[in-house]
Order: structure tokens, then C-alpha cells, then sequence
């Protein structure tokens, strides 16, 4: 939900969190039209909620640079990474690596790959490129995760949005309860969040027939999880 009076998202403060459009306000927080692009309204509760004006936020897989749009109008300090920058305020590089010091960010947020469903970029070791089908996927990203913890201060938080897959050959995979599992081992959970998707392409009507004649769901849903490091 969206508050009338300042263009700015609600406070949300239930588990369920619906924004029916990606961005806010003016100007726009990064592109709508880039794949698995993230809400901005989600990365405006997380600033919120759990960072102060003058924080270091840090996104180690940028996208369109939602995370730096938002950042930036709430006065929070922002670095945004990506293997395949989209603008020129996101710098390069791989999030298994991140070049920053220990224990030296207020927050992460992260909206990674959920598997290779859908084209991220063409440079050959980004992680969407490699099957949730696969262990290796979630290896890659538990280098991820614990890189994220060491740069991370003690006490503060990593918000991670993931999303399920279910595939005509092989059908359901809990992707979101796998890597909740990886992320428990290295960090405190504080809460699970249910993010509404929406303008996936699925969102049709032929696709909500395909699925009831085929006995199968749409994805209606992806998970937020909220982590503190110990």
C-alpha cells in the first residue's frame, strides 16, 4: 500500500506484504522492465525498520539498482554490486567476493536467482545460469551468504527475497525452503515475510487455465527472510 499524502509505502506491519506497483513516488526506483526486478516499497520497510539515516546498505546482486534509488532518497549510504551492471552506478563484480571489509555494513539485501528460469545477463558465472535442479545452485549461493556475513556488523540484519519453482518435468521445488535451511546456519532468523507477486508472465489467462488443467500451481507468492547476524 502506498500512504496518499507523501507517495512513500506504508509501514508494513504484517507478514504479508503486497505492492501493486514496483516502484513509488518520483523519480522511479530502478526499471520495472528489468527481469525479477524488486518492489522498492519492500526495500523501503526493510530501511525502516531496521537502519538509520547515515547506514551503510549494501545490494551484492543490483539489478536494475532499485536498492540504490531507494537508498538514496531515504539518506542511507549505498553500494550496489552486479556481474552484469545495468547503469553506471552499480559496480561490477561477483557476489562471492564482495571487496569490503569485515564487518563493515549496516544491512544487506539480496534478491537472487531462483534457478535459470529467466535470463539475468549473458556474462557466463552469473548464478541465474545454473539449474535449482542442481546442488551446485545453492552452493554458489551459500558462498553468497557467507560472504555476506562477514562483511556484515555483529547484530545487523540480511534481507533475502527468494522465490519456489515448479517445472513440467520434474514439478515442485522448494527453492525458498532450501535456502531458508542454508541461512539458518549462519544467521539468526527473525521473520519470514510473504511477498505478492505480480506482472510475472504467468499472469494470464491462459496460463491460470493451463494450470488447472494440468493440476499444478502458479507462483503466487516469494519469501522474504529477515536474518541477524549473531
Amino acid at each position: 500500500m502506498e500512504d496518499l499524502n507523501d507517495n512513500k509505502p506504508f509501514i508494513e506491519a504484517t507478514t504479508f506484504w503486497d505492492f501493486p506497483k514496483q516502484s513509488y513516488g518520483k523519480p522511479p526506483k530502478g526499471n520495472w522492465r528489468f527481469n525479477g526486478v524488486t518492489p522498492a516499497g519492500v526495500i523501503y520497510n526493510l530501511l525502516k525498520r531496521y537502519t538509520k539515516e547515515g547506514d551503510l546498505i549494501v545490494d551484492p546482486m543490483c539489478g536494475s539498482g532499485t536498492t540504490i534509488d531507494v537508498c538514496k532518497e531515504e539518506n542511507r549510504k549505498v553500494i550496489g554490486y552486479d556481474v552484469f551492471p545495468t547503469r553506471s552506478d552499480i559496480i561490477q563484480n561477483d557476489s562471492r567476493k564482495i571487496p569490503l571489509k569485515d564487518n563493515s555494513v549496516d544491512m544487506v539485501f539480496i534478491d537472487s536467482p531462483y534457478g535459470n528460469n529467466i535470463h539475468y545477463s549473458d556474462n557466463p558465472n552469473c548464478i541465474g545460469k545454473i539449474s535449482c535442479e542442481s546442488e551446485e545452485f545453492y552452493q554458489e549461493l551459500e558462498k553468497v551468504s557467507i560472504e555476506i556475513k562477514r562483511i556484515l556488523k555483529k547484530d545487523k540484519v540480511v534481507a533475502w527475497v527468494i522465490g519456489d519453482h515448479w517445472r513440467s518435468n520434474s514439478g515442485f521445488i522448494p527453492v525458498g525452503i532450501k535456502i531458508y535451511q542454508m541461512l539458518e546456519k549462519h544467521f539468526i532468523p527473525l521473520d519470514i515475510i510473504c511477498l505478492a507477486r505480480r506482472n510475472q508472465t504467468s499472469n494470464t489467462p491462459l496460463w491460470k487455465q493451463r494450470a488447472i488443467k494440468n493440476n499444478f500451481y502458479l507462483r503466487g507468492f516469494k519469501y522474504l527472510f529477515i536474518m541477524r547476524k549473531e
